[in-house]
């Protein structure tokens, strides 16, 4: 049977990867119907992202791979026609939930949205406008060890690809980032790596900035610092107070979390030492 996937490789840079890699293609009668690569330079280390179509031997593909590339290739493949699995959490703010449910909805976003956690009961009715589960995990009472227990059992009945925090104002704890390795998207209403934390745009504010800007990014244990996927900014002055520049700031909020979850879904992002490769 013809499948289309995608094979996604990273190995430390030699020459001639891409002949290697497209002619292990060509071997198994695999049609490319898109191909981008990237070295970088500095680390010496390849990246490489095709889009294949054809009848699909793995165990054969993956030890033709493994014999042409050099020491520790990594490499996947998967299925580009299987729609990813998200469950989101949330807390009380709105605009990025309810752009990603929207989109969702009208197929600009092809995503299949497994459920949505809250620590509050705020959203419950807007997602279930769109006949999506809420479920309402409260931390009130509980530690944050305990409260993210709780939470990580709960998406772990959907079984997600990936988890995305739209808004969602705590932070989880190492045990609960070390879960899901690479599959927590955050959006930060910041520039990072300009004001981390709390109140960003009061901090923006008291500096004077000119531009305010959003950060979706992967988590890791460090407050705000995992790999970057998407950035996007907007320009402000002088007339704008912290409130005038929170709400400009959701419009970028919203639609750098949404980009940089579409780039997500279609396996586009290489996660490398603490960046990103967008390919």
């Amino acid at each position: 049977m013809i499948e289309k996937k995608i094979l996604l490789t990273d190995c430390p840079d030699d020459k001639g990867l891409i002949a290697k890699i497209t002619n292990i293609c060509y071997k198994h009668q695999l049609n490319i119907l898109h191909n981008n690569e990237f070295v970088d330079f500095e680390t010496k280390h390849f990246f490489m992202r095709s889009e294949l179509e054809g009848i699909f031997n793995e165990a054969t593909l993956r030890a033709d791979l493994e014999f042409s590339l050099p020491e520790g290739a990594n490499f996947r493949l998967i299925d580009a026609q299987k729609r990813k699995r998200v469950v989101i959490l949330v807390t009380k703010e709105a605009h990025c939930i309810g752009d990603i449910l929207m989109k969702n909805y009208y197929g600009g976003l092809d995503v299949e949205i497994a459920a949505v956690v809250g620590n509050h009961e705020t959203l419950k009715e807007l997602v279930e406008r769109f006949d999506i589960p809420f479920h309402c995990v409260s931390h009130e009472g509980l530690t944050r060890v305990e409260h993210d227990k709780l939470l990580a059992e709960k998406i772990d009945e959907y079984a997600p690809d990936f988890i995305v925090l739209a808004k969602y104002m705590r932070v989880l704890n190492p045990d609960f980032v070390a879960r899901y390795p690479n599959r927590v998207v955050n959006i930060h209403h910041s520039f990072l790596p300009a004001f981390i934390g709390a109140k960003p745009y009061q901090q923006a504010y008291e500096r004077g900035v000119k531009i305010i800007g959003a950060t979706a990014h992967f988590i890791n244990n460090e407050l705000d610092q995992g790999p970057i996927i998407m950035q996007n900014v907007i320009n402000i002055d002088h007339t704008y107070s912290a409130d005038a520049m929170m709400k400009a700031g959701r419009d970028v909020e919203k639609t750098v979390l949404s980009r940089a979850l579409d780039l997500v879904l279609h396996d586009r992002v290489f996660v490398y030492k603490n960046k990103t490769i967008v390919l």
